[in-house]
């Protein structure tokens, strides 16, 4: 089934807070595997010009994708067809320790793709007080739909 078309465009509220721990960020790194000490120590990161441990920088889609509206059945998503087909990060600065995040996500194009349907989502990572940290883009594929 085709996605809904008039998702194009549409805008989710924002993401409830997401507090940003030493903990989450230590076992993000340990999760892909990346042992920079930046993400696990606050002195190390201190010496390389941050004040507190930084997250690695695909760390937000841990919030960015977790927008309630994405799973509106009005948009037909089938999650158990979904494959991940490309994520990309621009920073205005690294989610550091501490930052408490909330996410604000448009779906910016639907397209069909043969037998697939092909979804665009951007996301604007913010602090509480409002400061973007990163936008995100997701495209996902839904096969067979």
């Amino acid at each position: 089934m085709a996605l809904n078309r008039d998702f194009i465009g549409r805008s989710f509220p924002p993401s409830e807070p997401y507090e940003v721990s030493r903990v989450k960020i230590r076992e993000f790194a340990d999760a892909i595997g990346d042992r920079n000490p930046v993400y696990r120590d606050q002195e190390a990161a201190k010496a390389a010009g941050h004040p507190d441990v930084i997250a690695p920088p695909t760390f937000p889609i841990v919030v960015s994708l977790g927008n309630p509206g994405l799973a509106d059945p009005d948009l037909g998503l089938n999650y158990a067809m979904v494959v991940h087909g490309e994520q990309r990060f621009e920073y205005t600065r690294p989610v550091r320790a501490g930052d408490v995040v909330t996410c604000t996500s448009t779906i910016t194009e639907i397209k069909s793709i043969g037998n697939n349907e092909k979804m665009v989502v951007e996301t604007d990572v913010t602090t509480v007080e409002g400061e973007l940290i990163c936008k995100t883009y997701n495209t996902i594929v839904e096969r067979g739909a």
